[in-house]
């Protein structure tokens, strides 16, 4: 395939997921026209591209297929200070949790979890290392489809966390003195205290 090609695959790729998130979160009819109508233009380009009918292309765009055919990956930002651990309080559950969320396309996962980071408490970050992967229904996440959460222990680069749309509260906690913790991380939390401080040797996965 002609590294042109590719680079076209990709950008549209990244201009169907945004369609797709657009229209599961859009607000209002005048939103879902947009974002309709966005998509509809990326299926007549990546058919172009193939040699294909639109329609055929704009119907595999609108039902996002291979979401269906593996799982999801997001990732997460672990900040230690002083032997304490960032959490933030969710908006959506008042429960705490580590920083993170969905990977987006055109995006690794270390870029996904500073940007999670950025947005959910308002702080630059540098990926250190990878601590682990871990598998949704292992862990006993409340996610609708199955997710691997990949954690990174990440360093405070500039700015101090604070709260936002999706954080009611920010705090650092000591391992003995841990919050009502969010489904899921009542299992990875205490495990990423015993990947940092060397007790499992990182990354840390689920053993087949």
């Amino acid at each position: 395939m002609a590294l042109y090609a590719q680079d076209v695959y990709q950008a549209l790729d990244e201009l169907r997921a945004i369609t797709s998130m657009g229209l599961e979160f859009a607000n209002n009819e005048y939103e879902r026209k947009r974002y309709t109508r966005l998509r509809s233009i990326a299926a007549r380009l990546f058919a172009k591209l193939e040699e294909r009918p639109v329609e055929q292309v704009a119907k595999e765009f609108h039902y996002d297929n291979w979401l269906h055919v593996s799982p999801l990956s997001g990732a997460e930002a672990a900040v230690f200070q002083d032997d304490r651990l960032l959490l933030m309080k969710r908006s959506d559950t008042v429960l705490w949790a580590v920083p993170g969320g969905l990977c987006e396309v055109g995006e690794t996962l270390a870029e996904t979890a500073q940007r999670e980071l950025w947005e959910e408490v308002g702080v630059r970050g540098r990926v250190i290392q990878l601590l682990g992967i871990f598998d949704s229904r292992l862990c006993h996440s409340h996610t609708k489809a199955q997710l691997f959460h990949v954690i990174f222990q990440t360093e405070l680069v500039s700015g101090s966390p604070a709260p936002s749309a999706e954080a009611l509260d920010v705090q650092f906690f000591a391992e003995d003195n841990l919050p009502e913790l969010a489904a899921g991380h009542a299992m990875r939390v205490p495990l990423l205290f015993k990947l940092v401080r060397g007790e499992i040797s990182p990354p840390y996965f689920d053993v087949p």
